[in-house]
């Protein structure tokens, strides 16, 4: 498995499609998608939420709050990295409605619908959905991603059965009833590794990041050996010798370019980890140490306790009263 797949496997995000809208132009939405609001697709709790809209029929304007303006056409999508406020409409110097404002519940299952007759102009249809998870601006990948990432999917051999999905997901929406949530899940999680690696596969030379070290001959190769054994005792000089570079010149590599040194990251990763793993599984503290390269259970307490500020125990505890409640 590559660094990059590792990243987003850990991440464990869960997605789903909420929202279909339709409008007329002149109309402009102010919106920024709260966590409780995805709670009745996941049926749990998250802190971090990835938005993002889908164009169906029409053009569309969107701004992040303090970025330039964007437009889009029918086929193309756009993802909020860090969910931040935003602008969208067919004129955005139109006074902007408050999302809540306008937002309805479309029969029971949760989903929403929002409709603006602006006057009777041109009509624009999207769909919105989401990925969910926790910690997720502590993931070395996502925390490094611009506020909007935008997708042209009116081409390609995949446009023709993403285009039918979102129009079936809109009509799905428009009756009050959603049978394929797992479909919708499965495709929110597939739009947005594709979106990752068309980013990644755009960067300029000289650019800095985790994205921008899998463009680097020797960072990412440093970078799939530390995710590809990550139980290994790796010091700098034995992974310098591994890709072939002295121990203090992959050192300045790696920091200029990923922004820590190889062994901080290293521990860092380990313990997203060993944080995934609390969550998700019943593993006993002592086989997750074990799993990312602890020697014992005390080694991986004190580790994990200066990274998340509480034992692993703890933060397990913590977790899942959060969810229960």
């Amino acid at each position: 498995m590559d660094a990059l797949s590792d990243v987003l496997r850990t991440t464990r995000l869960k997605g789903g499609v909420y929202l279909h809208g339709e409008f007329t132009d002149p109309w402009c939405l102010s919106t920024r998608l709260l966590p409780e609001t995805c709670v009745p697709f996941l049926g749990e709790k998250v802190t971090d939420i990835i938005p993002y809209h889908y164009l169906l029929e029409g053009r569309m304007r969107v701004r992040v709050e303090g970025g330039p303006m964007q437009e889009l056409g029918a086929g193309e999508l756009v993802l909020f990295p860090h969910n931040d406020f935003h602008l969208i409409g067919s004129d955005l110097s139109v006074p902007p409605t408050p999302s809540e404002r306008v937002v309805q519940r479309s029969g029971d299952g949760g989903m929403l619908t929002v409709r603006i007759d602006g006057g009777g102009g041109t009509r624009t249809r999207m769909v919105c959905g989401f990925l969910a998870g926790d910690r997720m601006q502590a993931n070395p990948v996502l925390s490094t991603l611009p506020p909007l990432l935008r997708l042209d999917y009116k081409d390609g051999p995949s446009a023709d059965w993403i285009r039918s999905t979102f129009r079936y997901a809109a009509d799905e929406i428009a009756a009050g009833r959603m049978g394929s949530e797992t479909v919708f899940a499965k495709l929110s999680e597939l739009l947005f590794v594709e979106a990752i690696r068309r980013y990644a596969e755009s960067l300029p030379e000289g650019q800095t990041g985790w994205l921008a070290g899998l463009k680097d001959p020797y960072v990412s190769r440093a970078l799939a050996l530390l995710h590809g054994k990550l139980r290994h005792p790796w010091t700098v000089d034995e992974l310098g010798r591994a890709i072939g570079l002295s121990r203090s010149a992959l050192a300045d590599r790696f920091v200029e370019i990923i922004g820590v040194p190889p062994m901080q990251y290293l521990a860092n990763w380990r313990m997203q980890v060993a944080a995934q793993e609390l969550l998700n599984s019943n593993k006993s503290i002592l086989q997750i140490a074990d799993e990312v390269g602890y020697e014992s259970e005390a080694s991986l307490t004190r580790a994990f306790k200066r990274c998340m500020g509480v034992p692993p125990a703890t933060w397990r505890r913590q977790r899942t009263n959060r969810d229960m409640t």
